[in-house]
């Protein structure tokens, strides 16, 4: 009985079960035979006429609520449906015809009026309809002259109503289950969206920094020294060449920094804008459920360092449980708290790390340090 995902959060899109809620319903029509059966039999009387057209309409508006059972009504207490109410009252009226002209073996209508009750109103008029229905057929059944005390049907009237709630119950809980299913879906859309954002953002920040940093030194290295005006413009077009591809890799959602491969970028990159450089030699103490973090770390801190530090000198220092990227500049490697310091925060929170920045005199410092 789940329905679509709908278009609009919280809001569910409904829809007939169709030949499924028939089936559900024309199953227990079984219970009519009798009555059919005795209207039948009068068929050459107008009674019998009018038992059978009654008995015919009564058995189509019961398919068609099952039918549409979806569009009626999702959840309990919920507004009735003004067409759910006028089948109800076609229903009743219907149900008192068949009583009229066949007696006491009319009354198993009540029955399916019930049922269709609890799917059409809102809970507590479903139920008190069942309660005035039950204690009517048992009253009717020791008052009316001719009729017998049905214990039975009085039974079946009251089972049905429960049965019906809980059939209720049931199509409100699948609403739920497809609501939840909307809000996952829409928080797993949002958590690509901000991944590729915050991707985005450390790739081409970090590369087009260093692009920068080298077309700037390039432009003024280009009639004092041709050659290696040449070879800073190569390095240009093989940094632009990596942004690429590492924007591809991010799009695919496939792209993980090694922390080797980001001392390598930071080496190059801090030469390139002539700061001094003081990294690590080795990673082998960097237990390996960090080594990402750690990367993407030394990646935020050095592209801060080159970009807003003005700095003579860039330290890393790594551990088995934290990295630190320091330097001598102005201290303001935290501008902000800029969208690269955000998306490092949420990484080390995923990773169970902590995130600190500190003002040093003079400097910055970035570090992130895992907890327990």
């Amino acid at each position: 009985m789940a329905g679509r995902v709908p278009d609009v959060p919280g809001q569910v899109r409904d829809r007939p079960t169709g030949w499924v809620g028939v089936l559900f319903a024309g199953i227990w029509l079984a219970f009519l035979a009798t009555t059919v059966q005795r209207a039948w039999a009068i068929r050459d009387t107008p009674m019998g006429w009018i038992a059978l057209a009654a008995l015919a309409g009564f058995v189509g508006c019961y398919l068609w609520v099952f039918a549409r059972i979806r569009t009626l009504r999702w959840q309990p207490g919920a507004a009735a449906p003004r067409l759910g109410l006028v089948l109800l009252a076609v229903m009743v009226v219907l149900a008192g015809l068949v009583i009229w002209t066949l007696g006491q073996e009319g009354t198993s209508t009540l029955v399916f009026l019930v049922a269709t009750a609890m799917q059409v109103l809102p809970l507590r008029a479903g139920l008190a309809l069942v309660v005035v229905s039950a204690v009517g057929n048992d009253v009717a059944g020791r008052s009316v002259p001719g009729w017998q005390p049905d214990p039975s049907l009085t039974m079946a009237i009251a089972a049905a109503g429960i049965a019906m709630w809980g059939v209720q119950q049931m199509i409100a809980r699948n609403r739920d289950l497809v609501l939840a299913r909307e809000e996952n879906a829409r928080l797993a859309v949002e958590e690509e969206r901000n991944r590729f954002a915050r991707d985005l953002h450390d790739i081409l920040g970090h590369s087009l920094t260093v692009i920068a940093v080298k077309a700037e030194l390039a432009g003024r290295l280009f009639d004092a020294d041709p050659p290696r005006a040449r070879a800073e413009i190569g390095e240009l077009e093989r940094l632009s060449r990596d942004a690429l591809a590492d924007v591809r890799q991010a799009v695919s959602g496939y792209r993980q920094p090694s922390l080797s491969g980001e001392i390598a970028r930071a080496r190059a990159a801090l030469a390139s804008a002539g700061i001094e450089a003081d990294l690590p030699n080795s990673t082998d103490a960097v237990p390996s459920h960090l080594r990402e973090l750690f990367a993407w770390t030394i990646r935020e801190g050095v592209t801060n360092v080159i970009r807003h530090s003005g700095a003579e000198h860039c330290r890393v220092r790594l551990s088995a449980s934290a990295v630190e990227v320091s330097d001598d500049g102005r201290g303001a490697g935290d501008p902000g708290g800029g969208h690269g310091l955000v998306g490092l925060r949420e990484r080390a929170s995923g990773a169970e790390a902590t995130v600190v920045t500190e003002r040093l005199h003079p400097g910055f410092a970035l570090r992130v340090v895992a907890r327990g």
